[in-house]
């Protein structure tokens, strides 16, 4: 098979011009319907594979996503649902031939360097930007002001111009408390996520509603703030011991690990002196000593959805702003006690 081909190679094949043979390889309208399948039979029988910066030059796009993650890297490899986002991303772009861009903002140094990089045409087609805390609104103000195809994921904090991907989060915290009060829980702890976090407002609010709505009364001593890792679950269970819950709803598995290893450290038995509901379904909640009951959302699929939107705003003519909301279901294990309800 010929290596190295050109367009002056397929041009001469087919006996068309290079212009037409550019025209086809970049999906052009004004070429007629036999030189097109001419062409593309050329292509297919030698296996020329056009140069990726001449099509991205021609048709002025580049086929790239950039994904800004406002964390430090430490934060990004450490935390599990991180990776497993990023993986659904990456696999979703290999399969739509985009190439990923990562980048990591941790200063307003970093927002302005990137910013300038992906506001430069030819860079980027369109941007995800993990945002859903008080410091990541200034670049998306920016993207959004500069015409980039952008998809927010995490509810804003401000009603911006801007598709964004999440989960139901009130609604999901919401089952998860309901279900530890229908266990006949009634010193139901919370650990929230960080309050300047959209996603830890919003799960910290459906912990709330679940006791409004059954006109139960709550109590500060049982929700202490947390910062979705092992151990802040920790020390967030240690502040709540003193208030004596007889189960704890984390806003991640990772917090509600290292509660769950506080409580056993205090000499409580998992689930019968005290239960625990988290959220995120990451594996190792059901790897944990105790499997862990938790709200399954879908991490993998979060990623994957995402591209999907993205690639459709780069292509199409964007429409009206609008949030996509993501299934999440309610997996039951060892650790919340429905097994001794039920006996």
């Amino acid at each position: 098979m010929p290596q190295n081909l050109t367009l002056e190679d397929i041009a001469r094949i087919t006996g068309v011009s290079r212009s037409t043979v550019s025209r086809v390889v970049n999906d052009h309208p004004n070429v007629s319907e036999d030189v097109r399948k001419r062409v593309m039979e050329a292509i297919r029988e030698t296996g020329y594979q056009p140069n990726a910066a001449a099509r991205a030059l021609a048709s002025q796009r580049a086929n790239t996503i950039g994904l800004i993650l406002p964390h430090s890297v430490g934060f990004l490899f450490t935390d599990p649902f991180y990776p497993l986002f990023t993986t659904g991303i990456a696999q979703m772009c290999n399969q739509t031939d985009y190439t990923l861009a990562l980048f990591l903002v941790g200063s307003q140094k970093d927002e302005d360097k990137v910013f300038e990089r992906v506001s430069r045409g030819g860079l980027v087609d369109g941007v995800i930007v993990q945002a859903g805390h008080h410091g990541g609104q200034a670049i998306i103000h920016k993207l959004v002001k500069a015409g980039i195809p952008t998809i927010v994921v995490g509810r804003p904090f401000e009603a911006l111009d801007v598709h964004y991907v999440d989960v139901d989060n009130l609604s999901s915290a919401y089952t998860a408390v309901t279900h530890l009060i229908r266990l006949g829980r009634r010193r139901i702890a919370t650990i929230t996520g960080p309050v300047t976090s959209t996603v830890g407002i919003d799960r910290r609010q459906g912990y709330l509603n679940a006791f409004t709505d059954r006109e139960l009364q709550t109590d500060e001593a049982l929700i202490a703030e947390g910062d979705f890792t092992e151990n802040g679950g920790y020390y967030a269970m240690q502040q709540l011991l003193s208030a004596r819950p007889d189960a704890v709803f984390a806003a991640s598995d990772a917090m509600a690990i290292g509660a769950m290893r506080a409580a056993k450290e205090a000499g409580l038995d998992i689930p019968r002196d005290i239960a625990f509901v988290g959220f995120d379904d990451l594996p190792a909640a059901a790897k944990a000593q105790v499997p862990l009951t938790t709200i399954r959302q879908p991490v993998y699929d979060f990623g994957q959805k995402t591209v999907e939107l993205l690639i459709d705003l780069i292509n199409n003519d964007p429409k009206s702003p609008c949030c996509t909301l993501l299934d999440a279901q309610l997996i039951i294990r060892d650790s919340c006690g429905a097994k001794l309800a039920s006996a």
